[in-house]
């Protein structure tokens, strides 16, 4: 029971991120992209330093068969890559967004997808151990503020005003609390789910670094932007990998 108020709490934390689009409403466009991308650099290490340094050992830790809990990481890789290429799970870390009102609803329904399964991710790992949830928590949270200023860009661009954008991104955020309460039943009622979800939230991971933020840091032309952007993501991974050596985990 602890584990899910801890879920909950977690899920809800992570749902307010969705209102992140009010800080740029006193911002131009341009300084708006300045910005983002040094969050989706930081957010593309979190996530890296999040699935090797925290998920990936403890999958190895609790799972029963090593060749296994790989092949879940691959399927989680795979799941992702399918919910981004056919059920259009829109990334959009810049304000040049297509600006159709269609684009602006595939974005909600991928969105309030990828939200429950944060859910389920949260509440699996806080089953597992209370440090493991909140590195969970904080590598969803790195990954949630840049993908949620893209999201409530894609809106705007949609022809949504700002407060149905943000209530739109808020009502698909607030789908995370609804996963924490649907992976808890189902991990209580089906114990061998745990180590295979913590798999796929670490092949998750490392598809939206490496597929969606990682490939945003390359389209930087200039030299100074770009040694910024890594050193910013280097610094996301030696922060997550801090965490493992001082035992904060």
């Amino acid at each position: 029971m602890t584990a899910l108020i801890y879920g909950l709490i977690a899920a809800f934390i992570v749902s307010l991120i969705s209102l992140i689009g009010v800080i740029t409403l006193p911002l131009k466009s341009e300084r708006f992209n300045k910005i983002l991308i040094y969050l989706v650099s930081f957010a593309a290490g979190g996530l890296m330093g999040g699935a090797f340094f925290h998920l990936l050992p403890e999958v190895l830790k609790i799972s029963q068969n090593i060749d296994s809990a790989f092949i879940f990481v691959i399927l989680g890789f795979c799941l992702f890559f399918v919910l981004e290429k056919y059920l259009r799970w829109h990334h959009c870390h810049n304000n040049q967004c297509q600006s159709h009102e269609h684009l602006g609803y595939l974005t909600l329904v991928g969105d309030t997808l990828h939200n429950a399964l944060d859910g389920i991710i949260i509440i699996s790992s806080f089953i597992v151990s209370t440090s493991l949830g909140v590195i969970v928590t904080l590598s969803i949270i790195f990954h949630e503020i840049p993908q949620e200023l893209g999201d409530y860009g894609v809106f705007i661009y949609a022809g949504f005003s700002r407060k149905k954008a943000l209530f739109l991104n808020y009502l698909s955020g607030a789908v995370a609390i609804l996963g924490v309460l649907i992976g808890y039943f189902l991990i209580n009622w089906l114990n061998f789910l745990n180590p295979i979800l913590i798999s796929i939230a670490a092949g998750g991971f490392i598809y939206v670094a490496a597929a969606d933020f990682i490939p945003e840091l390359h389209k930087q032309n200039t030299t100074k932007v770009s040694i910024c952007t890594f050193l910013v993501f280097l610094l996301a991974l030696a922060f997550m990998l801090i965490i493992k050596i001082l035992g904060i985990e």
